[in-house]
């Protein structure tokens, strides 16, 4: 890269980590980085949001342990979910990562773990220039590593629990002629940790950079296909009555058919118990062109990009019959083609550095809904995407129109020991829908504010202590897919759709950090006021994929503190903790129909009040060894507060051995075991949305957490 302006303060220059600050050290707003070689002491192929998972205000869940099982992976930060979050790749979109997606593709699709470079956490609002019309709330910056100034390469081989195995291979050509390129892939493949099912995962990389007089060419590609079988989403009922490891019946085509048939066993008592069989297929193809130019006090930045993206998602169903068999396949189908432009100025003077910027979206997402016939002596086990279907139930089709403009101004006074920071963005997304088959909601849906803006101080109270403050008003445009107002049938997207507000949210936060010879530290406190919150309510069970119900239901206020320490007593030594309090409380009640439902003052839902995380590391020549350990305190998954999940914490070790093999071989021997105690949690509390009330504990949208398991990766580099 070249070596860029002081004016440009954002994406690229955040990933300069000669010294990585876990405290965020000179930013004016709650900001903590992450070094990509980090990922040697997590699960092999486990999806880069692992790496935050102990940093103060973040939750992440998932029923693998790689969280990279979509399905079920959830991450929040400060009680905002990640519908509400930023999510980025070398500065590209990654829209908000949800299942259903309709604007991007989650993190572990775009990047293999072995490239990331640096990760990037804001807990409390996103920086101006970060390219999400969404978000509300923090975000999720991921960076690419560079190709190599020398000619090598690395081999990974990892082997673990149910059959895992996992290669991974990078080629770097080394520089020539101010040329460099990185080719990397991967194959992954392994059994569910409960059940029968294959998770298989094939992925390419690859990265130029070419520097030619005063510019810098970068030039990314990567593609994914993911084919994995699903876990059954439980109810507190259904998990009291089956057990932790139930799960669907494959390969069990018989029971499937005698319990859609009404004869149930082994303590089945409802169609909802258990399904056949449940299957995510994705196809993702995602790259960008990028040039830097520099050119004395003065910086420009533009990358194109594009993204093609088709999945597709199976359900046996017990609810539509075939003419031989009472089930039938569901299938739901995802299409995305997006293109983007993003550009950027920076200048840099003696106390201002001014940044100016856009971000410009094109995308056509089409989702529909099928289902096909199936034959009672035929088990549907084939993990492909199915075409031609018996019966179509909906489709449809949507242009999203994104603009957004961002402009920034960093002024350094006393010195440079106080740093100032003011701007502003302004959006403006357009959603137009159409509805050529079934009754979904067609129309068009348009969220503008031109105003939003930012603040942000730091002052240095001496060379080891400096204070912040930050302050963010944003706007969340509405979505469109599975998980915004178009997922309504079209007689109630008629009568809500005029009545609409975009959500809005103020962000502010200030605290203090101190850093030591031995030790740094970070304390913050924050208020978060969520206006006009637009709600999304579950109409039936998910296998059904009712219409949803959807409103502005009021307002949420938030309230936490926040610490982060890292200390290095000595040699070989290292410890981190971080400890979290937040306290996110509905403030109205709400009219589902002609029902109260009591929400006012009533804990935000998926959001623990309490998060506390701890590291120990220890390293002495050849060796290292890493304890961790995180608490997640008790979940609500009713907007009532009338049900919930208990708290738990897990506990993973890791053990390393890189013995000296000489100048250009490197030579690395790991080993990982996750839930060292085999605790037993439910780890998804939403996979089919929330509800209102389930004194019963029969809402099936919980997903058990992995158990006890055990990796091990041999590592070679030349």
């Amino acid at each position: 890269m070249l070596p860029i302006c002081a004016a440009q303060t954002s994406d690229e220059t955040a990933t300069e980590l000669d010294h990585v600050s876990v405290v965020g050290r000179g930013e004016r707003r709650q900001v903590q980085r992450v070094d990509g070689a980090d990922t040697r002491s997590q699960v092999p192929g486990a999806s880069p949001l692992k790496l935050l998972e102990n940093r103060p205000g973040v939750s992440l869940q998932s029923a693998d342990p790689f969280a990279s099982y979509e399905w079920s992976t959830r991450i929040t930060i400060r009680g905002f979910p990640q519908q509400k979050l930023a999510f980025s790749l070398d500065g590209i979109p990654l829209g908000d990562m949800s299942y259903p997606n309709h604007n991007g593709l989650h993190l572990s699709r775009a990047l293999i773990s072995e490239n990331l470079r640096a990760l990037e956490l804001a807990q409390g609002s996103a920086a101006l220039d970060a390219p999400a019309t969404h978000v509300l709330g923090g975000a999720v910056h991921a960076y690419t590593r560079d190709p190599a100034e020398q000619f090598g390469g690395r081999a990974d081989l990892s082997v673990g629990s149910q059959g895992s195995n996992r290669s991974y291979l990078r080629l770097d050509s080394g520089t020539w002629s101010d040329f460099s390129l990185l080719l990397s892939g991967l194959r992954q493949d392994g059994e569910k940790w409960k059940g029968q099912g294959d998770q298989r995962q094939t992925q390419f990389n690859g990265k130029a950079r070419w520097r030619w007089a005063e510019t810098e060419w970068r030039a990314f590609l990567a593609s994914s296909q993911r084919r994995e079988n699903d876990y059954m989403d439980m109810s507190l009922d259904s998990q009291r009555r089956l057990g932790w490891n139930w799960d669907y019946y494959a390969p069990d085509w018989q029971r499937a058919i005698d319990a859609a048939e009404g004869r149930f066993s082994g303590g089945v008592e409802t169609l909802d118990d258990a399904y056949y069989r449940g299957r995510g297929l994705r196809n993702d193809e995602l790259g960008y062109l990028a040039i830097d130019w520099l050119s004395g006090d003065w910086n420009f930045e533009a990358k194109l990009y594009a993204h093609r993206g088709r999945g597709q998602g199976h359900w046996i169903t017990p609810y539509t019959p075939s003419l031989d068999v009472p089930l039938s396949l569901r299938t739901t189908d995802l299409h995305i083609d997006r293109s983007g432009f993003l550009p950027r100025l920076d200048w840099a003077g003696e106390q201002h550095q001014f940044a100016i910027g856009g971000w410009w979206e094109d995308n056509e997402h089409r989702i529909q809904r099928d289902f096909y016939g199936l034959e009672r002596s035929v088990p549907p086990d084939q993990m492909r995407f199915f075409r031609n279907p018996d019966v179509q139930v909906f489709a449809q089709d949507f242009d999203i129109d994104t603009r957004q403009f961002w402009l920034r101004d960093h002024w350094r006074l006393l010195d440079q020991r106080l740093d100032l920071e003011w701007g502003f963005k302004a959006t403006d997304v357009r959603i137009r829908a159409r509805s050529p088959l079934g009754d979904r909601a067609a129309g068009e849906l348009r969220s503008r504010d031109y105003f939003q803006p930012q603040f942000g101080l730091r002052f240095s109270v001496s060379d080891e202590q400096e204070l912040f403050a930050a302050y963010q008003q944003s706007t969340a445009s509405f979505n469109a897919g599975f998980t915004g107002p178009f997922a309504a049938s079209q007689a109630a997207f008629d009568q809500f759709a005029g009545a609409l507000r975009a959500e809005q949210a103020h962000n502010m936060e200030f605290g203090w950090r101190v850093r030591q010879a031995l030790w740094e530290a970070s304390v913050a406190a924050y208020q978060v006021n969520f206006q006009d919150r637009l709600l999304a309510i579950s109409q039936c069970t998910g296998i059904l994929g009712c219409p949803v119900g959807f409103a502005n239901v009021g307002d949420v206020r938030t309230r936490g503190v926040e610490l982060a320490f890292d200390w290095r007593p000595s040699a070989g030594w290292h410890a981190y903790i971080s400890a979290s309090y937040n306290d996110s409380q509905y403030l109205d009640d709400y009219l589902d129909g002609d029902t109260l439902v009591p929400t006012a003052g009533k804990q935000v839902v998926d959001t623990p009040r309490w998060l506390l995380a701890g590291r120990l590391q220890w390293q002495q020549g050849p060796w290292s060894a890493g304890l961790s350990s995180k608490y997640t305190d008790q979940r609500f998954y009713t907007y009532s507060n009338d049900a919930k999940v208990a708290a738990h914490t897990i506990t993973d070790i890791d053990l390393s051995w890189r013995p000296e093999l000489g100048q250009r071989l490197q030579l690395e021997l790991r080993l990982k075991l996750g839930n060292v105690f085999n605790e037993r949690y439910f780890a998804t509390v939403d996979s089919n949305g929330f509800v209102a009330f389930d004194p019963q504990g029969q809402h099936y949208s919980l997903l058990v957490g992995a158990p006890r398991q055990w990796f091990f990766t041999a590592e070679l580099g030349f």
